[in-house]
């Protein structure tokens, strides 16, 4: 006897990955709303306190977008592993540990310019990736999720580099996470940060031609139709 449609294990999967792909749509838009309404009502005086005003909603979805790498696992995304795991670290080492814990850098300008960035690069995948769910698909969306990312990505590194760049300062003023390891081996973190520096770049190189790839691989499989003359 057959299952009834919404008892099969792929009704259940696609409901789930909806919900998760809609929840964060959800939250990536009000943010991205309320940075612009902000904007316009308040002007660049409003870039300053952006982290206090979206920055718990922003640390909210980034943690829950950790779960991508768990869908990976266990074979409900059909993305590499590695990729998605470089996106997801370089955003929660420039949320958690670079901005949070530092108060002075949550009011520098390069905040709200990487928070418009990370939000217009996710509306448009979550979008994508929850009428993907569903079986909807349209051209102009598809080819926007595979393009948008090709002039924001790089944008976002620098923009993270940047914020890196301008924490170092406090962290070397304040010793955050800077420690000792037994056997008085020390940790001093502004090293640990230059180091990641560099290692932010070389992933950017492999990440940008892992997404060209599957932006080709995407859109031939895609065909655009031509009208008729």
């Amino acid at each position: 006897m057959a299952l009834p449609a919404w008892l099969q294990p792929r009704y259940r999967k696609n409901t789930y990955l909806f919900i998760y792909y809609l929840f964060q749509f959800c939250g990536h838009s009000w943010i991205f709303t309320n940075m612009t309404v902000r904007f316009f009502s308040f002007g660049e005086d409003s870039m300053v306190d952006t982290f206090y005003a979206i920055g718990l909603v922003m640390r909210l979805c980034q943690s829950i977008s950790l779960l991508e790498l768990l869908h990976i696992c266990v074979g409900i995304d059909p993305n590499r592993l590695l990729p998605r795991l470089l996106q997801l670290t370089e955003r929660i080492v420039i949320l958690f540990v670079v901005i949070t814990s530092q108060e002075e850098v949550q009011e520098k300008h390069v905040v709200c310019v990487l928070f418009i960035f990370w939000n217009l690069l996710d509306m448009v995948r979550y979008t994508y990736s929850m009428l993907s769910v569903v079986g909807i698909s349209y051209a102009v969306l598809t080819w926007l999720s595979q393009t948008l990312w090709m002039p924001i990505y790089p944008l976002c590194v620098l923009a993270e580099a940047l914020a890196i760049y301008q924490s170092l300062p406090y962290f070397e003023s304040f010793g955050t996470y800077s420690t000792k390891l037994p056997f008085d081996l020390p940790i001093y973190f502004p090293y640990v940060l230059k180091i990641y520096l560099m290692m932010l770049f070389i992933g950017m190189y492999y990440t940008y031609g892992h997404l060209y790839s599957e932006r080709r691989d995407v859109l031939r499989v895609f065909p655009f139709k031509k009208k008729k003359m």
